[in-house]
């Protein structure tokens, strides 16, 4: 991420955290004048994300700090760790949703101003529709899986809203008040499905789980340059720390290559393999002879001259 990207990031995460107490105070007003328990679970839903962005903006300002002694592969994997905080704090609401609707149908449904309380929410759903595909937009110019997944987020929260609103016209249209929660625990359910997917995608990129539209450039890209370096390689892999790939490979040489033209060669591909695919990536080279190598590595990756001996692997881009 450059500095003009970087920049960008701040000011999308600072407009989202502005934007979402705004929507927060909005819907708490509606639910106030209501008493709708679909609108509580909106409010409930854009608590969750003010917090959340909170912690997603201190976890962009140190991703961006850089590799020091205690970290030397600087602290970029925190956006795996945001992005599971804030599917973790999504489905907590959904829950909170699902009790809260119950517990109002119990108890009696009685409304009030359901007009009005439409109108809040028309607005604040058409705000956050807009800022979700900002912030998710930026997220993918920017390659930060912080604000894709914020963006995400308020993108839910506008599906949240728009539910409400369908919700809210059925009473007004046939005054059967049970829509109202009916709708609430709808809502509670597509959060759930939001949530769990975050979930999954920082887990998977906490265990580097391999993804192909990672995989598949980078290893095309590398077969290719090897080949016009005249060398061959092999196992090639990577991690994704949440902005850039972390990718290692051996290079395999005649044995009485010498060591400063092999180590030229090396320096080559590390330089040229960056440029060569749509992400930003690290390279590291690991020397080898090819007439010794099954030798030494007699556990495995038989060589053959000329070609990678096994496909590559790496973590995810979320």
């Amino acid at each position: 991420m450059n500095t003009a990207e970087a920049r960008d990031a701040r000011l999308a995460m600072r407009l989202s955290l502005v934007v979402g107490v705004a929507m927060l105070a909005g819907k708490v007003g509606a639910y106030v004048l209501t008493g709708s328990a679909a609108i509580l679970s909106d409010a409930a839903e854009s608590v969750i994300h003010v917090v959340a962005v909170a912690f997603a903006a201190f976890a962009l300002w140190l991703s961006a700090r850089p590799p020091d002694r205690r970290f030397p592969y600087g602290y970029e994997r925190i956006s795996f760790f945001s992005a599971g905080f804030e599917g973790a704090l999504i489905i907590m609401a959904a829950i909170f949703i699902i009790v809260a609707a119950v517990e109002k149908w119990r108890a009696g449904l009685v409304f009030e101003r359901l007009g009005t309380g439409t109108v809040v929410v028309a607005t604040a759903s058409l705000l956050n529709l807009a800022l979700g595909l900002y912030l998710v937009r930026t997220g993918r110019r920017t390659q930060s899986i912080i604000l894709e997944a914020n963006g995400k987020h308020v993108l839910t929260d506008s599906w949240t809203s728009f539910g409400v609103i369908v919700g809210l016209l059925l009473v007004l249209a046939t005054g059967w008040r049970p829509f109202d929660p009916l709708v609430a625990m709808a809502v509670a359910v597509n959060i759930i499905w939001s949530g769990g997917g975050l979930l999954r995608r920082s887990i998977a990129g906490l265990l580097d789980y391999s993804a192909p539209e990672l995989d598949e450039p980078l290893r095309g890209a590398a077969t290719a340059l090897a080949a016009e370096l005249g060398v061959t390689h092999h196992q090639l892999r990577f991690r994704y720390t949440g902005r850039r790939a972390l990718a290692e490979v051996h290079l395999i040489f005649d044995y009485d290559t010498p060591v400063g033209e092999a180590h030229r060669l090396a320096t080559a591909f590390e330089r040229t393999l960056p440029a060569r695919v749509p992400f930003d990536v690290e390279v590291v080279t690991h020397l080898e002879a090819f007439e010794d190598h099954d030798a030494i590595h007699a556990d495995g990756h038989r060589l053959v001259r000329g070609k990678p001996s096994e496909p590559s692997s790496g973590s995810p881009k979320p």
